[in-house]
């Protein structure tokens, strides 16, 4: 791939272009997927394609292919060409500024003790059925599923600026969930994660011993008390401090929805430039980073899509809005250097600003101190549904599972929970936060953006965190 990319750069530079680059970009998916004991899909793909950006007179131009050979290269970057020359005629923006990066070299490998694709198709539908046996030993469970997903992505890049960088990450994760029903009752429980790594986390994650236990607690809700209707203390668990994360820091921080500029398919932001350094985003005890360089996640990378390298930055620092997920054009708008937060999913796709892992830095409490220390409130686990507003300032989550707490005990189970918030406001809210005994590291295989759309591997590394005065359960 060296000689093919070397050969796009060499040509981009004689048409005198402001910057450009080329991804080579390799591509192989492995998805098992069961339900009711019935293995409803396996499909092995791969893919292989390329992708030329130019930027010429201050206009972007982007054109792709997947016939890897030299004449189609120039066809590609002809047409590359074409569109930054004819959109430089109608743009209406100022000069496209660079943040400036040194030319990079080298390359980035995920470290897998077993490659999951090497691993037998029996092993893992065998894995999915045990685990489907165990979740309809009880008549009250009328729909099991389960799904084991493997990625492996191969990245080739280079630029006009002299850069030469070759990617290697592999992914893997998988999920289970059950739908207990009884007369006109429906709950569900669910159980799963993604890593940047190989089977050995499917091995870790323990499928089997987790189907027995999301079965008896889906059965479990079904005779649950509701979810009051109070304002009260909330214990939100590291898995639902996920969905939090995601949508009410990560998605907003992202600059290009503050200069409007990803508006119509997600929203913009409530985020914006004059409240940089100066939001009192949350309580004293919240720091937010994206960290590109945390082992194991599903943001983690050497370099992005425009060749900066990964790096860990802050989002929230003490509880002050401080940072932005930025690229290279955008950061020099707030006079700074690019985040590295540019990705885009494939070949054939221009990089979009995409969170990375948006982790939430541990405080100093353990699990079982926060909850003894709470007098009453509820815990709730594991994300249901959610909604926000297109400035990711209103939302509401609901969850699967809650536990009243009562005299710093959990008690009895609520199903149905829902909480809701003003994003500043709850998080300022937050007085207590698990340290780093309970940090736990999830992926989000899914994040969506951008037009056409674009999926994104994320991760969140997060723990457990204690809100006051949270508005609890729907008004029936």
């Amino acid at each position: 791939m060296r000689k093919f990319t070397k050969r796009i750069i060499d040509n981009l530079k004689t048409k005198k272009v402001d910057y450009g680059d080329v991804r080579v970009v390799e591509r192989e998916t492995e998805l098992i997927v069961v339900k009711n004991g019935v293995i409803e899909a396996i499909t092995h793909t791969t893919d292989i394609g390329f992708g030329i950006r130019v930027l010429k007179d201050s206009a972007w131009g982007f054109s792709s292919s997947n016939h890897i050979k030299n004449k189609e290269a120039d066809k590609v970057m002809k047409n590359a060409l074409s569109i930054a020359r004819a959109s430089a005629r109608v743009r209406s923006t100022n000069n496209i500024v660079l943040s400036s990066i040194a030319p990079q070299k080298g390359t980035y490998y995920t470290q897998v003790n077993i490659n999951p694709l090497s691993v037998s198709l029996d092993n893992k539908i065998d894995l999915l059925l045990v685990c489907d046996k165990i979740m309809r030993q009880d008549n009250r469970i009328r729909v099991s599923t389960g799904f084991l997903r493997f990625n492996k992505v191969k990245n080739h890049f280079a630029s006009t600026e002299g850069s030469f960088i070759n990617q290697e990450m592999i992914y893997s994760g998988g999920s289970i969930e059950v739908f207990a029903m009884d007369k006109e009752e429906m709950q569900s429980r669910s159980y799963g994660n993604y890593n940047q790594a190989g089977y050995e986390f499917i091995n870790a994650l323990d499928f089997i011993s987790n189907a027995e236990r999301i079965r008896d607690e889906a059965v479990m809700l079904l005779s649950a008390k509701p979810c009051p209707q109070i304002e009260t203390t909330v214990i939100l668990d590291a898995e639902q401090m996920v969905l939090q994360t995601h949508e009410s820091c990560g998605h907003p921080t992202e600059l290009d929805r503050v200069l409007g500029t990803e508006a119509s398919y997600a929203g913009t932001s409530f985020m914006t430039m004059d409240k940089l350094n100066k939001l009192q985003y949350g309580s004293e005890i919240i720091n937010i980073v994206a960290d590109a360089t945390t082992p194991g996640g599903l943001g983690t990378f050497g370099w992005d899509d425009e060749g900066v390298p990964s790096q860990k930055i802050y989002l929230v620092k003490q509880g002050k809005f401080v940072g932005y997920l930025s690229s290279r054009e955008t950061a020099t708008i707030i006079n700074a250097k690019s985040s590295g937060a540019m990705r885009a999913d494939g070949w054939n796709r221009i990089p979009l600003i995409r969170m990375t892992n948006i982790n939430l830095v541990p405080g100093t409490w353990n699990f079982e101190d926060m909850v003894a220390d709470t007098r009453k409130g509820v815990f709730m686990t594991t994300n249901k549904s959610w909604s926000i507003d297109d400035k990711r300032l209103n939302f509401q989550f609901a969850c699967e599972l809650a536990r009243k707490i009562d005299n710093g005990k959990l008690t009895e189970i609520y199903k149905n929970p829902t909480y809701t918030g003003i994003t500043p406001q709850f998080w300022r809210n937050c007085d207590a936060l698990g340290n780093k005994d309970t940090w736990q590291l999830f992926g989000v295989p899914n994040c969506g953006k951008g037009e056409p759309g674009q999926s994104a591997f994320v991760g969140h590394g997060t723990v457990p965190a204690r809100f006051r005065n949270v508005q609890i359960g729907i008004a029936r």
